[in-house]
């Protein structure tokens, strides 16, 4: 089943207004990113959510979110799919979605790898 349309378009006119806001198609699905970071996404009838990765056991305690799992057993921590269920009344999608926008405007962390010096040895 291809991504809910009236979902993506409630998404849209939720997010309308974001500075930097752009789509683009991922997962299947469609994702909205602000200034390239993902901020949220749309996969069939439900919400595709970022997370801190040590919020993530929280968040699952919560009626109808779930990890998000492409690939049948091994979910992506970090990653929610929010159904219907949480998002069912205008304040609850609402909660969502400021919590996407916020996560996504938090400035983004990137891994260093660590450079190590060849030592010669005799």
């Amino acid at each position: 089943m291809p991504y809910n349309e009236a979902l993506a378009a409630k998404v849209r006119r939720a997010l309308s207004g974001t500075k930097g806001l752009t789509e683009k198609k991922m997962f299947g699905g469609i994702a909205f990113l602000v200034d390239g970071a993902m901020c949220i996404g749309v996969d069939k009838d439900d919400l595709i959510v970022r997370c801190a990765k040590d919020e993530t056991d929280a968040l699952l305690a919560k009626e109808g979110v779930r990890e998000f799992d492409l690939s049948d057993g091994r979910p992506m921590k970090g990653w929610l799919l929010v159904g219907p269920e949480a998002t069912g009344t205008a304040a609850s999608f609402r909660a969502w979605i400021d919590f996407a926008r916020g996560r996504a405007l938090q400035p983004q962390k990137t891994a260093k790898k660590a450079v190590g010096r060849r030592t010669k040895t005799r």
